[in-house]
């Protein structure tokens, strides 16, 4: 994992871009991990542990029909956490963590169900949903193993946005320089 947050970093710095962090299952575990990189401060804006429901509408800016109906496990909560931190604490990319570590279900939802999301800051461009990409995980193992997998796959998501949007960038370059072909 240390390896996928020096990477993210790495990547952000180099384009200038920075970085906010919601998380609700992982408690601060994304934030540690890409902070335990050397030079993260010229990317990392900061990170909003919400892990009492009620701080994800209060502080990240999640609906809270949303929350009544689905309860905080949902991929559109992830979604709107993301884009709200990224709002809330000014930066080009939000990331977010959403999920039941266990050993109980919650919002009816079994344990290992996770939810993470990137929103990035040419996402609503795109026309993707809420502006941003969600993937959905069943992981398997106890609590600390759902949590840590949780931050791989949040960490890995957002360095495969960032490489697809690099990506993307090159070929709209290469286009114009090659005529519009």
């Amino acid at each position: 994992m240390s390896s996928t947050a020096a990477d993210v970093v790495r990547l952000l710095t180099v384009r200038g871009e920075t970085l906010a962090v919601a998380e609700s299952l992982t408690g601060g575990m994304v934030a540690a991990a890409l902070t335990a990189v050397p030079g993260a401060s010229k990317a990392f804006r900061g990170s909003v542990t919400a892990y009492a429901t009620e701080l994800k509408q209060e502080l990240l800016g999640v609906q809270g029909e949303l929350l009544a109906a689905r309860g905080a496990v949902d991929p559109q909560v992830a979604a709107q956490m993301a884009a709200g931190v990224r709002t809330a604490l000014g930066a080009d990319w939000g990331v977010a963590t959403t999920g039941v570590a266990g050993p109980d279900p919650q919002d009816g939802q079994p344990v290992g169900t996770v939810f993470v999301a990137v929103e990035g800051p040419r996402g609503a461009e795109r026309g993707c949903a809420d502006g941003g990409k969600v993937e959905a995980l069943r992981l398997n193992g106890d609590r600390a193993e759902i949590r840590m997998e949780s931050v791989r796959s949040v960490l890995a998501l957002l360095l495969r946005e960032l490489a697809s949007e690099q990506t993307g960038n090159e070929r709209a370059q290469d286009t114009e320089r090659n005529g519009g072909f």
